[in-house]
């Protein structure tokens, strides 16, 4: 149940990482993660804690509710 939550956060992540142009060596730069942990929590192999959400979700410029929409 809560792997399915994490793709869900991951698939938002890149998607909204896309729309912007970013990479996620970008991303990664934008947020002080390494290029490895982006990957990682865009594919829900690591679960990110709830600062790395809203970190990630700064450097989207986005609330960060919306990396939780089910689309």
């Amino acid at each position: 149940m809560h792997y399915n939550m994490l793709v869900k956060i991951g698939l938002n992540i890149a998607y909204y990482r896309k729309e912007r142009g970013y990479t996620q060596c970008q991303l990664a730069e934008r947020t002080s993660y390494s290029k490895n942990h982006i990957q990682q929590i865009e594919t829900a192999r690591a679960t990110p804690s709830v600062i790395a959400l809203f970190d990630i979700a700064r450097a989207l410029d986005i609330p960060v509710s919306m990396l939780f929409e089910i689309r």
